[in-house]
């Protein structure tokens, strides 16, 4: 994660199922559902004045971290997540056992 990003708090925003990173006021999220043990993340956006920036990447790093400190498991729909879990291949260990899209060739 570029340091720029490390001080940004994630926010979990339940009202609108996102994940949000809040950058100079533009709004990077990743959208969910949850279950009692399980997030599914869904999909990731992120503005146009935050692409390129590395802040969807950071927010997908936040996100990870928040999903395994609470204790929960991962389904990764969301292709940018995917990729970057395909990428980092120890955030595996808090995927749900269920996904089997890693054992595919594709997604």
């Amino acid at each position: 994660m570029k340091p720029e990003f490390e001080n940004i708090p994630l926010i979990k925003n339940q009202e609108n199922f996102h994940f949000e990173l809040n950058v100079d006021g533009n709004i990077a999220f990743i959208r969910f559902s949850e279950s009692e043990h399980i997030i599914t993340l869904i999909h990731t956006e992120s503005p146009p004045a935050l692409r390129g920036s590395g802040a969807a990447t950071a927010l997908v790093e936040k996100t990870l971290k928040w999903v395994e400190e609470h204790g929960m498991k991962l389904v990764p729909l969301c292709p940018f997540v995917f990729s970057y879990i395909n990428s980092h291949p120890a955030w595996k260990r808090i995927v749900h056992q269920s996904f089997k899209g890693f054992d595919e060739k594709e997604f």
